[in-house]
């Protein structure tokens, strides 16, 4: 089936201008991706996660154990699929959509700073994830009326599931039509968004068994790279996701764009 999808869009991208081809690639993406789901439901509780300490190793490699862990606690779903690798790769390449997403990431800066500090995560990571999830967003998933038709599984700038409100106890186990209702609606709400994305990883940290004051830098240490490439992976569910996220959080631009500080031009005195 893949082999036929990606037959179809070489033949379609030659008919069609780039923005088009790029949507039509999209829809494809979220027929072959939605109904496996991108959050598995929270096990039994297990011990913390054993992270290696060998700094000579790759943080987003998971060892067998690792993932046996994983497994019981979240659930794998394993690398993307060729074709939505390739479409990812393909829209990377993008720099007029690239600036339109970090021009939309520095308008949220002010809430991803404060929920940051809020739940004491790492603003960057919050950064890197928001860019992912903005940079390679699904046509359309932002109506309304797409979000409560109940195609798309996940809403928002950082692709939050009814799943995660759940997991932070915001809605029952088994909610009701209005309150799925509304929930969506929530989750349209960039600030509500943003903020529930904080919740999660300050979540999944104390899920972990990591400490929840202290603030995780990939810089600091394997260990700390290695935690913080877990989150990421959790909070998308594929084994090629914490790569991306690592390298967006090194990013200078995105970078300087939570870290730096504008300053008023001074007139000069005549």
């Amino acid at each position: 089936m893949i082999k036929t999808l990606f037959r179809l869009l070489q033949t379609l991208k030659r008919g069609l201008r780039l923005t088009n081809f790029v949507v039509l690639a999209s829809l494809f993406l979220v027929v072959m991706t939605e109904n496996h789901g991108r959050h598995a439901s929270q096990r039994r509780q297990s011990p913390p996660l054993k992270i290696a300490t060998v700094n000579h190793l790759d943080p987003t490699d998971f060892t067998a154990e690792e993932l046996r862990y994983l497994e019981k606690r979240f659930g794998v779903h394993g690398p993307q699929t060729p074709l939505a690798q390739l479409f990812t790769r393909g829209i990377d390449h993008l720099q007029p959509l690239r600036a339109q997403t970090v021009n939309r990431l520095d308008g949220l800066k002010p809430v991803i700073v404060r929920e940051s500090k809020r739940y004491r995560v790492n603003p960057m990571l919050v950064t890197a994830i928001l860019f992912d999830e903005i940079h390679h967003s699904k046509p359309g998933e932002d109506i309304p009326f797409v979000a409560h038709s109940g195609l798309l599984k996940t809403h928002g700038p950082a692709q939050l599931g009814i799943s995660e409100l759940i997991h932070q106890k915001r809605l029952p186990q088994h909610p009701t039509a209005e309150q799925i209702s509304l929930a969506r609606n929530l989750l349209l709400n960039p600030e509500s968004n943003i903020e529930l994305l904080a919740g999660k990883i300050a979540r999944l940290k104390d899920d972990l068994g990591l400490p929840s004051n202290a603030l995780i830098q990939a810089s600091s240490s394997y260990k700390h790279a290695k935690a913080i490439a877990t989150l990421a992976y959790l909070h998308n569910g594929k084994l090629d996701y914490p790569a991306r996220i690592l390298r967006y959080m090194q990013d200078p631009e995105l970078h300087g764009l939570i870290y730096s500080q504008r300053s008023s031009a001074q007139l000069p005195l005549i």
